[in-house]
């Protein structure tokens, strides 16, 4: 079962995050501008009514719809979707049901996605032990 410490512990890990707790999110500098790899879901819980965050649910950016549907179809019990994110490249995911393991997994690939190339290159250079 993973946490919201892990959350910040694993963002914490990653080069240029930035963490903000009032939404459970997280981001990465991109060319001036913060984008978003994991953020607290926000569910509609009456029809027409306001959404209300969850901090147990986390929406993790994913490298597109076809690995979004192969989450979701492959772990079902852990990541889902809802109509609202419909074409958006992310997936839901219950954190009391992934694994730290799983969680980390998902975070440094939705990391990849939106950090600068060369900063991914820097920390790829740095975990197989390159001069960066």
């Amino acid at each position: 079962m993973a946490t919201l410490e892990d959350v910040g512990r694993i963002a914490g890990s990653l080069p240029e995050t930035t963490i903000e707790d009032d939404r459970c999110g997280v981001s990465v500098a991109n060319r001036g501008k913060a984008k978003a790899l994991c953020w607290a879901w926000k569910e509609r819980v009456a029809p027409k009514g306001p959404r209300v965050p969850r901090s147990d649910v986390l929406a993790i950016r994913v490298a597109g719809e076809e690995a979004k549907r192969f989450l979701v179809s492959a772990v079902p019990s852990v990541s889902f979707t809802e109509p609202h994110y419909d074409g958006f490249p992310a997936v839901l995911v219950r954190l009391a049901a992934i694994e730290p393991e799983q969680l980390e997994e998902l975070l440094i690939d939705a990391w990849r996605i939106q950090a600068p190339k060369s900063l991914v290159r820097a920390y790829d250079a740095r975990a197989m032990g390159a001069p960066g």
